[in-house]
């Protein structure tokens, strides 16, 4: 695969943005990892890639995802391309989390960023990061230990993660519909839809499809083969048709979209609840 040199990103952009970032950081992170060795220990040698995965390349990096360069450099790069703070935004998308889940998933966790915030917003949780990347999961870890948190990576496809049914509160995907095809990320919230316990939440931090869809120059500042197909879609009316109820859309910052769902409780919670409640509310 070859990158694209007709995208903004290679023309203009990346010359202005390589100045701002820490080249001799990343230079020290690439180094300092022995990637092939790391590599073994975190994947799974059974998983089979998706073919979309394989056969793209993203944000202008030969090989996508599925190479160290990707892993090194993509928390410098996006941190200038999730406005106007990309801390910022995935901490807001987190606040909206209701309650206190005890068990989460961050669904393409990437190199973790949500994920750690995730486990510093709900410190008793038991907290999972899955991403199709060996190498994100190994910057993740690398982050993780850093910071002192102790998280559990999983190498898997987030539309199929093997893992059991209705056993997690809180299940989130970050900056990953965009990069997926339309399919693709409505199998994502199905498997979801399958690992939430009932009453258990979904919650989804995008780009706001509203502004993507009539911004589609947006499309040639990075390869990003998937995000009109994905700024063309309607995140609320997937959530509605894959079962998910309490549906919430909103937007952070004007060019963020958050979308939330819950896994309906089973019928026979919803009858024990309720017994419960006329019997508090019965008068003496």
């Amino acid at each position: 695969m070859t990158v694209r040199t007709d995208t903004l990103w290679e023309q203009f952009l990346k010359p202005i943005v390589g100045n701002f970032l820490d080249q001799e950081e990343m230079k020290k992170l690439r180094d300092s990892i022995n990637w092939e060795q790391e590599r073994d220990s975190v994947a799974n040698p059974n998983l089979e890639y998706p073919t979309d995965y394989q056969s793209q390349n993203f944000h202008g990096i030969a090989g996508g995802y599925l190479t160290p360069d990707a892993a090194v450099t993509y928390d410098s790069i996006t941190r200038y391309f999730v406005p106007p703070h990309e801390t910022w935004v995935r901490e807001d998308a987190i606040k909206l989390v209701q309650g206190q889940p005890k068990r989460i998933i961050d669904l393409g966790c990437g190199t973790g960023s949500t994920t750690l915030l995730l486990q510093q917003a709900f410190p008793d949780a038991e907290i999972i990061g899955l991403d199709l990347s060996p190498y994100m999961l190994i910057v993740a870890e690398r982050k993780a230990q850093a910071q002192g948190l102790s998280i559990q990576w999983c190498h898997g496809k987030a539309e199929d993660t093997r893992l059991p049914r209705e056993t997690f509160d809180l299940v989130t995907a970050s900056l990953l519909f965009h990069e997926t095809p339309v399919e693709i990320s409505k199998a994502i919230l199905r498997e979801s839809f399958r690992l939430l316990k009932g009453g258990g939440q979904f919650l989804l931090l995008d780009g706001n499809q509203d502004t993507l869809r009539g911004a589609q120059w947006l499309t040639n500042i990075f390869e990003e083969p998937y995000i009109q197909e994905y700024a063309q879609g309607d995140v609320s009316a997937w959530l509605e048709n894959t079962g998910f109820v309490a549906i919430e859309t909103h937007t952070i910052w004007g060019l963020h979209q958050v979308n939330l769902g819950r896994k309906p409780q089973p019928a026979s919670v919803m009858v024990e609840e309720n017994i419960e409640e006329r019997q508090v509310t019965a008068p003496a």
